[in-house]
């Protein structure tokens, strides 16, 4: 049997066939080299090894007043100091979290044929599949493929693999409903209250998306990534992993390897967080790295406000902060902004900053 030809280089080919194929089995092109990028070079002294807050959603949900006070206590500190927390006994069924991965691992397992029939340029299409980020813009590229679907307002699913839509729309569920009561507390430990959520954010009608990330095995993984840098557009994203790590989360100016509990959802807030708490809680920075040994996968849930809602700061929190930290924006011109640009750092949500004359 001949050996199989590399597929020659292409913005259409996903990074899965690329790897398949044996186009570069030792080595990567120069354009997935994102770690020779001065700003991405990292040392062993930019690291940290700290335990990340932990939130116990069943005594949120189910415990006395006075433990969900307590969590909430804790929830106020962990977004203000991290941005970033660990959600345990949240009560989505391990067998549903088995089966969405176990169904975005079918769908990136399909030939490049069935997938490509979801490439679209249009970042506020409903489906979409790709590779690196904007893999016809980027200049340096990433070694990552996915899948984002909207589940709400109105639900999308593709058409394969078989059994995929009664699972999205099941998990989709799940994660909403925790994504929602996390806005509700994180709201009241901004001490506001917990009806005017609806009216700032029209939280009934909330946004969400749902992406499947694929990171194959890399030849060369001490030189690319799998995502940069980069902030979340909505208000929390909430995250799923196949059990092999590789999110790193900034605080402090150190980077973090985040290594979560088993059947634990990883949390983070978003930019539009930022925003409407005026700057109390920051949007946290984080990136993908890659390994040479086993496909890494990750499933991240983002709720959001209403595609049409002018998201700013309460002025409750304004009177009581005595600034503006923020200009107002509409969710959905956010949401194509960030997604038509090249993904760093807080870019979008840095131009609605209020300057100090």
């Amino acid at each position: 049997m001949e050996a199989q030809a590399p597929l020659p280089l292409s913005n259409d080919h996903a990074i899965k066939e690329l790897a398949e194929s044996q186009a570069f089995p030792s080595s990567i092109p120069s354009n997935y080299h994102a770690l020779r990028n001065p700003d991405e070079e990292l040392r062993p002294e930019d690291f940290i090894d700290e335990e990340i807050p932990v939130i116990d959603f069943s005594l949120l949900i189910g415990g006395t007043a006075m433990e969900r006070d307590e969590v909430i206590h804790h929830l106020c500190m962990a977004c203000r100091e991290w941005g970033f927390f660990m959600v345990v006994n949240h009560e989505i069924p391990k067998r549903l979290t088995d089966e969405m991965l176990d169904a975005f691992e079918k769908f990136f397992n399909q030939s490049a044929e069935e997938k490509n029939e979801y490439i679209n340029k249009n970042v506020l299409n409903p489906i979409r599949f790709g590779t690196s980020i904007n893999n016809h813009e980027d200049k340096i590229r990433y070694w990552r493929d996915y899948l984002k679907v909207v589940v709400n307002p109105e639900f999308h699913f593709p058409a394969k693999p078989f059994g995929f839509r009664n699972t999205l729309f099941e998990y989709a569920a799940c994660t909403r409903k925790m994504g929602k009561e996390l806005l509700k507390a994180i709201w009241e430990s901004l001490e506001l209250k917990t009806d005017d959520i609806e009216v700032a954010l029209d939280i009934k009608s909330c946004f969400q998306s749902i992406i499947g990330n694929f990171y194959p095995p890399c030849p060369q993984p001490e030189l690319a990534l799998g995502l940069p840098p980069h902030s979340d557009h909505g208000l929390l994203t909430i995250l799923l992993q196949n059990g092999i790590n590789g999110l790193q989360v900034k605080h402090n100016n150190k980077w973090l390897h985040i290594k979560p509990l088993p059947n634990s959802f990883l949390v983070n807030i978003g930019d539009q967080m930022e925003l409407v708490s005026n700057g109390r809680y920051n949007s946290v920075l984080h990136r993908a790295e890659v390994n040479g040994k086993s496909t890494r996968m990750s499933i991240a849930t983002i709720i959001g406000p209403s595609h049409e809602a002018i998201v700013a700061p309460p002025p409750q929190l304004v009177e009581h902060d005595h600034h503006l930290a923020f200009n107002g924006m509409r969710y959905k011109d956010f949401l194509e902004q960030q997604q038509a640009n090249p993904l760093k750092g807080k870019s979008i949500l840095d131009l609605l900053r209020v300057r100090d004359e």
